[in-house]
């Protein structure tokens, strides 16, 4: 890694050092914004990418970690969690709720705790890779470790 990392991926790495999260940040040269960009760099299926996005759920974050291979069904997600309305969130939002950009959001390391789904699919993978709070960061986990980390709640959001 280089010597100086962005604050936001230094407070992830803390974040996974404290949870003894084994596996190390992996830092692209080039942004990884989507998942098919960041399996592409990492040699994997886009299915073991882990996508952090944020919604507005009411008017509340709610991320939402879900597998790169799928689309959120807002619809199932807001029955889920007993909500009106899921839906995107805009960028301001997302900065505001995390502290860090659209592509570069990691499941950690945001201002105050977020309301957090896992995607089941994702526990098909026994590597998952999730961002580290900057577009050029990602670090790899596992499904457990997510809901582990996250405090996140298991289940099917497509």
């Amino acid at each position: 890694m280089p010597e100086k990392l962005h604050p936001n991926v230094e407070k992830v790495a803390a974040i996974l050092t404290e949870h003894n999260v084994p596996g190390e940040i992996v830092v692209f040269a080039e942004a990884t914004p989507t998942a098919v960009t960041a399996a592409a760099q990492l040699g994997c299926e886009v299915g073991a990418i882990a996508n952090s996005l944020i919604f507005d759920a009411d008017g509340e974050p709610l991320l939402v970690l879900t597998s790169g291979a799928h689309r959120v069904n807002t619809d199932l997600v807001a029955e889920t969690i007993g909500v009106a309305k899921v839906k995107r969130a805009s960028p301001d939002f997302v900065r505001t709720a995390t502290g860090q950009v659209i592509g570069g959001v990691s499941p950690i390391g945001h201002p105050a705790p977020i309301r957090t789904l896992v995607d089941t699919w994702l526990g098909k993978h026994e590597v998952v890779w999730a961002a580290a709070g900057h577009p050029h960061t990602i670090f790899p986990t596992s499904f457990d470790e997510l809901i582990r980390i996250t405090g996140g709640v298991p289940v099917e959001v497509e």
